[in-house]
């Protein structure tokens, strides 16, 4: 993978609330999967299983609120030479991409308008419209207040705890998340969400299908990452190779839900599925690579 080093860096598509304080500690834990009152994650099973404990959020409808983030040393640092050496400014280049990608996409294939979401950079505790979190939930989707929250030392858990140490896994997760922001948009997540209140029994199996369609449209953006701009309509990335798709493969295959449970030391229990079987994620991933195409992420129709 290699970013255009002349590509503007977006910052205003970043709220950094790093050193903010935030709020949070030790809440109730997490209905996995979320909600207007909850949280969608992409790996909140991960952090359970190799953390353990408490979640650190209040899952209480819109409790905790959000403040604003202060992000003139990111605008400064973004605007440097070095720019594109810095784990915030990269990541904040790949949420452009993203965005990018969904802008054009969203109304080409589905016919709906693109509302951007920003995503916040947290350190330890923030304050979101789903409650208060700490870094333990691991990255997430707010679908209360529309924004995407990442603790970048993240990755340093998916490196060193799961062996997901490729850069690519780092746009790859951001991808995901943003496919749940485009669920809502759609209505996917609030639908879902009806149906696992008309037929609770089934509700983890309707988890997984939202899982597993937000790493479908994660494929999608990777296939077509090489053709995002800047608003200057200088092209994001340069490159990416297959090791970069391999490396976001194999981050899916890690993160699932039977992956986890066996690194944990429990024995393996479907039924307690809420992401997805390694097998899974990286089938779905792979099909919105292969195609491109958002309209083949049909999790719901399709066959799991």
């Amino acid at each position: 993978m290699e970013l255009n080093e002349n590509a503007r860096v977006d910052t205003s598509q970043v709220e950094d609330r790093r050193g903010s304080g935030g709020g949070g500690g030790m809440g109730i834990p997490i209905p996995i999967g979320g909600g207007r009152g909850g949280i969608v994650g992409i790996i909140i099973a991960v952090v359970v299983a190799l953390v353990g404990g408490g979640f650190g959020l209040n899952a209480a409808t819109n409790g905790g609120g959000s403040e604003q983030g202060d992000n003139t040393s990111l605008e400064q640092k973004c605007s440097a030479q070095d720019a594109l050496e810095q784990l915030d400014c990269r990541n904040t280049l790949y949420v452009n991409s993203i965005q990018a990608y969904w802008r054009t996409a969203l109304p080409q294939v589905f016919g709906d308008q693109y509302k951007p979401s920003k995503t916040v950079f947290f350190s330890q505790n923030v304050s979101t419209g789903c409650g208060a979190a700490d870094s333990g939930v691991g990255p997430f989707y707010c679908p209360a207040d529309d924004l995407v929250y990442i603790d970048l030392t993240f990755y340093r858990l998916l490196a060193d705890q799961l062996g997901a140490e490729g850069e690519f896994a780092q746009p790859y997760v951001l991808a995901h998340e943003y496919g749940h922001h485009v669920q809502d948009l759609l209505g996917t997540e609030a639908q879902m969400r009806r149906q696992q209140q008309r037929d609770p029994q089934n509700a983890n199996t309707l988890s997984v299908k939202l899982e597993l369609q937000a790493d479908c449209y994660a494929g999608a953006w990777a296939k077509n990452a090489t053709g995002t701009s800047d608003e200057k309509g200088q092209k994001i990335f340069k490159t990416i190779t297959d090791q970069d798709i391999q490396q976001a493969i194999d981050t899916a295959e890690k993160i699932g839900d039977d992956a986890i449970q066996q690194r944990s030391g429990r024995p393996v229990n479907p039924d307690e599925f809420t992401h997805g079987t390694s097998e899974q994620r990286k089938q779905w991933f792979t099909k919105g690579f292969s195609t491109g195409d958002p309209k083949a992420c049909d999790t719901f129709g399709g066959t799991q």
